[in-house]
């Protein structure tokens, strides 16, 4: 495990290095290459890119070994730090989750409050956080610092399903801080005042999403860096983004 703590401890120092961090979300080892080799020092799976790479359906519409065996290529095909979205943890025992990602290759785990294999139905504040705290015992116990980015779908909610949106967010996020999440993700976060009140109010770096071309809903990777955004990534904007520009490559040939 020596070596995989070594890129353990680098994904998370890169959380701190004063500005945001910005990791790419890939879905494949060729994608992954394409990262690194522009320079990126670190990565992320998203689920929806990968399901859709092999044709199956994201919300867990794959498997853990489905995942895995995604993760596996990935990782084994770059040598920088990579991070994997593994939704909400399959269905899987916090240890078992951490020994199989581990022994893909991965570093870092993005971990959702929807379980869509139930229903979609949204874990309550405690039992995430208790999740996300078996996780890290695991991570521990294994001797990797193993970097869990806690996410919360509270701002993905019709409206009305909470009187305090923002409030819940915070608390959701402040129980995986506590419990030893080592970045958080609101995912949506609606406006620049609740990121920077999520900002304010949490002590642990902040994933915000970005369009690669079109930015963050708040702003551009400048914006994000002054209001002490701690990571960027790209969820399943940046794969789909380049289909306009294939089909347009490809054009004159049909």
């Amino acid at each position: 495990m020596t070596d995989l703590n070594a890129r353990a401890e680098e994904l998370l120092r890169l959380h701190h290095e004063g500005t945001p961090l910005v990791v790419p979300t890939v879905w494949d080892a060729w994608s992954a290459k394409v990262m690194a080799d522009a320079g990126f020092s670190a990565l992320t799976i998203g689920s929806h890119p990968l399901a859709d790479s092999r044709g199956q359906r994201d919300n867990e519409g794959m498997t853990l070994a489905d995942a895995c065996d995604g993760i596996r290529r990935i990782t084994g095909a770059v040598d920088i730090p990579v991070s994997a979205d593994v939704e909400s943890g399959y269905g899987t025992p916090p240890a078992e989750l951490v020994e199989r990602v581990l022994e893909a290759g991965a570093v870092g785990v993005n971990i959702e409050d929807t379980v869509h294999s139930e229903g979609g139905r949204l874990r309550s504040v405690e039992e995430h956080a208790d999740y996300i705290g078996g996780v890290r015992r695991a991570a521990d116990a294994a001797g990797v610092a193993l970097v869990i980015n806690a996410r919360t779908d509270v701002f993905l909610k019709p409206a009305g399903t909470f009187e305090d949106p923002l409030g819940e967010a915070v608390a959701r996020l402040a129980a995986c801080e506590a419990a030893g999440a080592r970045c958080l993700y609101p995912v949506k976060a609606p406006d620049r005042e609740a990121l920077q009140a999520l900002v304010a109010e949490l002590s642990t770096p902040i994933n915000v999403i970005a369009h690669p071309v079109n930015g963050s809903a708040v702003g551009s990777l400048a914006d994000l860096r002054s209001m002490g955004v701690g990571r960027v990534s790209f969820g399943p904007l940046l794969q789909a983004a380049l289909a306009g520009p294939l089909t347009e490559l490809v054009a004159a040939w049909r």
